[in-house]
């Protein structure tokens, strides 16, 4: 509710019409994917769950009812696995 509305918008528009198929294949580090599995501004089936298969080897944290800002809502237990992710 912090964003001006053109701005919130354009930004919407860019990652919702960006195909990022090609750059996520070329990815090749570890590589942690977190997301909310209710997440209501971008669904988890189709952003989260694409982009893992596209990145070699990617590591899939899903959170059950977790929302967009899940970094908000489940702060401990996010800093918890991306803690346990960067130590493995």
């Amino acid at each position: 509710m912090q964003a001006g509305a053109k701005d919130a918008y354009e930004s919407t528009k860019a990652f919702s019409e960006t195909d990022f198929t090609e750059d996520l294949k070329k990815i090749y580090v570890p590589t942690l994917v977190m997301h909310g599995e209710d997440d209501q501004i971008v669904p988890v089936h189709d952003s989260a769950r694409k982009s893992a298969k596209l990145i070699r080897g990617a590591k899939e944290i899903y959170y059950p009812g977790a929302p967009h800002g899940l970094t908000a809502t489940h702060q401990g237990q996010v800093n918890a696995d991306l803690l346990a992710f960067l130590r493995s």
